[in-house]
């Protein structure tokens, strides 16, 4: 029987999704990269893997509205992936992690669009 490949040595489709401010909406350059994405889940090369879906807000807003803007935004994700390339909904976790994890640390209330983002993390077989 063949290994299965941990986490970090298997395929991995690393790309972020970016949202305008306040809103879980897919924008026309996320519909791009979700189109990119989903090719690659529906693939043979993919089709063995989960992955995580993480939303991330900047830090406008309350911790609370932004944790549910966060989920939002990564089942936004979620659904467009299943609806428009059949990859199967247990494949795909999504977390909102809200402000936690800023990619550009800024202070309370800076609107930093950098910050407003889907990332897809590969978990494994």
């Amino acid at each position: 029987m063949a290994a299965q490949p941990s986490p970090s040595a298997a395929p991995s489709a690393n790309l972020t999704v970016n949202f305008a401010s306040g809103s879980a909406d897919l924008t026309p350059q996320a519909v791009q990269a979700l189109n990119e994405l989903g090719r690659a889940l529906s693939s043979n090369d993919l089709a063995g893997y989960k992955f995580r879906i993480e939303g991330h807000t900047d830090t406008v807003g309350t911790p609370e509205a932004n944790q549910l803007l966060s989920q939002q935004r990564a089942q936004a994700v979620v659904t467009y992936i299943t609806s428009h390339f059949g990859v199967d909904a247990s494949r795909l976790q999504a977390i909102g992690k809200g402000e936690e994890d800023l990619a550009v640390p800024t202070p309370a209330q800076t609107p930093e669009p950098r910050n407003r983002r889907v990332l897809v993390v590969n978990l494994g077989a």
